[in-house]
């Protein structure tokens, strides 16, 4: 493992040059990064970071640059088909995956084989979405950042980040500019998966080891929150939520708040 001095990905001439050049300047007036332990120097790896604000991917993002990798994303298809888009994306080495379920194992596994061709790292949100836990913990993860490891035959890396809700806060999608906002991101040492090897087929074993990583990318946050998430890992089915779209009760709240403003407006017109 490397703490600067030696970056040799970061060093190789590419499009990341021109893409760090336009977004690490300007992003380091509003952050201050303290990043805790390393990412290996070279070498395929899946890096499963916790997920609790819309701007995770930069702050994400610059930090494994700034700790000597080029931060890659598995993304949807369907956006490489995109005009300039499409390019950058093929360019910086992002990873087209396909969301169509019938597709999902044939995406799974191209991605597996561009991975360990790449040698690169890729960033994979185990929990899938932004955690739906009150207090913003991490909640159930979904098994995608376990069977790209395990069939690519790679180190999983758990890490946990805290302070980018200062910037763009949970569900709420609107920037707020601050200077030299914290961010603390807390890396792991890669994770024992080897009981597990071949067995990215089987539904038990990608369970286990998925939660095995959940519950250590937890503990990461707590070093850096300083306090105890709770004791039950927040399973959004068991709340009557659904994985994707806003949680039930910030659609009510958000309903609620645009209902007060209606009325506002009709008392206003009425005097």
């Amino acid at each position: 493992m490397v703490r600067g001095g030696r970056y040799p990905e970061r060093r190789k001439p590419s499009l990341f040059w021109v893409m760090a050049g336009i977004v690490v300047p300007p992003w380091s007036l509003l952050t201050k990064y303290e990043i805790r332990g390393s990412l290996p120097p070279t070498g395929a790896a899946v890096l499963a970071p916790n997920h609790y604000s819309d701007i995770d991917p930069i702050s994400n993002g610059v930090a494994v640059w700034k700790l000597g990798r080029k931060p890659r994303y598995m993304a949807k298809a369907s956006l490489f088909k995109v005009p300039v888009v499409g390019w950058f994306l093929r360019k910086s080495g992002q990873i087209p995956v396909e969301r169509a379920r019938a597709a999902n194992r044939s995406g799974s596994m191209s991605a597996a084989r561009e991975l360990v061709t790449q040698q690169g790292i890729v960033i994979v949100y185990p929990e899938g979405t932004l955690t739906r836990e009150p207090d913003s913990w991490p909640m159930r993860g979904k098994s995608g950042a376990v069977r790209l490891a395990l069939e690519s035959n790679v180190p999983l890396i758990p890490m946990a980040s805290w302070g980018a809700q200062a910037l763009m806060p949970r569900f709420e999608k609107k920037f707020k500019f601050r200077w030299r906002t914290p961010i603390i991101i807390n890396v792991g040492e890669p994770l024992d998966l080897s009981e597990f090897a071949g067995k990215h087929t089987s539904r038990s074993a990608v369970e286990e080891a998925t939660r095995r990583v959940m519950a250590e990318i937890t503990r990461l946050l707590e070093e850096i929150r300083e306090g105890e998430a709770p004791a039950e890992v927040y399973d959004p089915a068991n709340h009557g939520e659904t994985e994707f779209g806003l949680p039930t009760k910030v659609r009510e709240e958000r309903a609620a708040a645009k209902l007060r403003r209606r009325r506002g407006k009709n008392e206003g017109a009425a005097q």
